[in-house]
């Protein structure tokens, strides 16, 4: 490695070695541990909970909290998948196939020692190449001008559509409703309000704290609320935990596949954790010379997926903080909480902030640490907390949202909008809407409007800039064949059965 990245590294852990830091980073990968085990909570939710109150910290320690969040809910989601075959996490669907077979023959401890083996290397080698691979990223991002901010943000807007659950028409109509949202509010350039229906309140646009809380939190409470508990049952002989030769000898290929395609997904606009673990299950299915042991405790079946969600849950943040561009719902709620603090994230972010880069990077090695230390010895205490009744948790998720939207605004206005996108939301997950692509949108409605804007004022009005740089026009040439393919019949029916395994 470079002199440069050492330097880089230590300043990294500079900033994480603080004790406020550190307590944060252990508080992040507790509660991520927490909400991962807990059905219908999540880490989508918790993050939007949470974003009132990370306005008064710093921003490198609100970032290195939330990332904890996010990547520590994908340790716990796998425990109670093993347990209980009940994922805490979409990601850890895949894993209650094989990993709890492997429960109900005695191996409980064995698949859950794998799963955090492989969460545990893959997260380190996600890091590492993160890393080693950013600057170069950010560099050639920073020949990126106005015209080819946009179609970057065109091409992930098409990206999360091509990656989106459901059909494409409903996650293109999500994109378009979140851009519509993005822009409500007073217009910089004219002075004029735009779609506030004469509402005062509405005069500064819609909060993303008030859209993020309402379409993710307030939905998922109500639709859960229809769902029956039903009876729990709980593998309680775990046995021994730390696996045998040969099942690491049989994990450790699958656990660098894994590796490899999370780190990929990761970076990919819209993918994220689900499709990465997906992805690793069907691969290992089709390259094992018994295909047949799948479904019935194989090894592969937990220590590739679990690999997979985890690297892909640290590479998310490539894109995110080197060119501004959210991979997943997860991500768009991080960008939210960057922006929040005054932070606009690109590639100058590693020279304008390299205290919050280097710092995020290094707090994924000592999370990763933190999360092997808390989920081994405590997985008893982790699978019990399944037992607690959803109708206890609901009130209090709602009180906090309650809490944390007017703690941001002052005004009972914003309670009310949460709410009302709470309703919507509801009203989407009813039509199999995916709301990953209404936040991308929302997010990046207002930043592709100013690029637009820019790339025009600079060539006075001339839109031959759009096609003319040859950044802009590989975007753009590279959405528009994304687009066209999705919509072929044999494309969606292949997009369709491949969303169904």
């Amino acid at each position: 490695m470079s002199m440069d990245l050492w330097n880089n590294l230590a300043l990294g852990l500079s900033v994480v070695g603080t004790w406020s830091n550190l307590a944060y980073c252990f508080a992040g990968v507790l509660l991520g541990t927490v909400v991962g085990v807990l059905p219908g909570v999540g880490p989508v939710v918790t993050i939007a909970l949470l974003l009132p109150m990370t306005f008064g910290l710093p921003a490198v320690t609100a970032i290195i909290m939330l990332a904890g969040i996010y990547y520590g809910a994908q340790y716990g989601g796998s425990t109670t998948a093993i347990l209980m075959k009940l994922p805490g996490e979409p990601s850890s669907v895949v894993t209650a196939i094989d990993g709890h077979a492997m429960a109900q023959r005695g191996e409980a401890g064995i698949a859950l020692g794998i799963a955090a083996i492989g969460s545990f290397i893959a997260g380190t080698i996600a890091a590492a190449l993160m890393a080693l691979f950013s600057p170069t990223l950010a560099h050639f991002a920073l020949e990126f001008g106005p015209a080819d901010n946009f179609a970057l943000m065109a091409f992930g807007l098409v990206g999360a559509v091509v990656l989106a659950r459901g059909e494409p028409l409903k996650a293109i109509a999500m994109v378009l409703v979140g851009l519509a949202f993005g822009l409500v509010g007073t217009d910089v350039a004219s002075n004029e309000e735009r779609m506030t229906f004469g509402l005062s309140s509405l005069a500064d646009g819609i909060s993303f704290v008030v859209a993020s809380m309402g379409l993710v939190g307030v939905s998922e409470i109500i639709a859960n609320l229809e769902k029956p508990e039903g009876e729990r049952t709980f593998q309680r002989r775990i046995g021994r935990i730390w696996p045998d030769r040969a099942a690491l000898r049989a994990a450790w290929k699958p656990i660098l596949r894994g590796t490899g395609i999370g780190s990929l997904f990761g970076v990919l606009p819209g993918a994220g954790a689900s499709l990465a673990s997906f992805t690793s299950y069907s691969v290992e299915k089709k390259i094992a010379r018994d295909p047949s042991r799948f479904g019935n405790g194989a090894i592969e079946g937990v220590a590739g997926p679990e690999s997979a969600n985890n690297a892909a849950a640290q590479t998310n943040f490539v894109p995110l903080l080197t060119l501004g561009l959210p991979s997943g719902a997860t991500t768009a709620l991080l960008l939210g909480a960057l922006t929040i603090q005054g932070i606009v994230p690109g590639p100058q972010i590693m020279e304008q902030k390299p205290d919050l880069f280097w710092g995020v990077i290094v707090s994924m090695w000592i999370g990763n640490v933190m999360l092997v230390i808390l989920n081994l010895p405590l997985v008893g205490v982790w699978a019990r907390m399944m037992q607690i009744p959803y109708r206890w948790l609901y009130p209090a998720i709602l009180l906090f949202c309650a809490i944390g939207v007017y703690t941001v605004s002052n005004t009972t206005a914003d309670v009310f909008l949460t709410a009302g996108f709470g309703l919507l939301g509801y009203v989407f997950i009813k039509l199999e809407c995916d709301p990953a692509p209404l936040l991308l949108g929302f997010i990046l409605g207002p930043l592709m409007e100013e690029n637009f804007r820019r790339a025009l004022i600079i060539t006075q009005g001339d839109f031959h800039v759009f096609v003319s740089r040859p950044i802009s026009v590989t975007l753009l040439a590279a959405a528009t064949v994304l687009l066209i393919t999705l919509l072929l019949p044999a494309i969606r029916r292949g997009r369709e059965i491949a969303f169904q395994e």
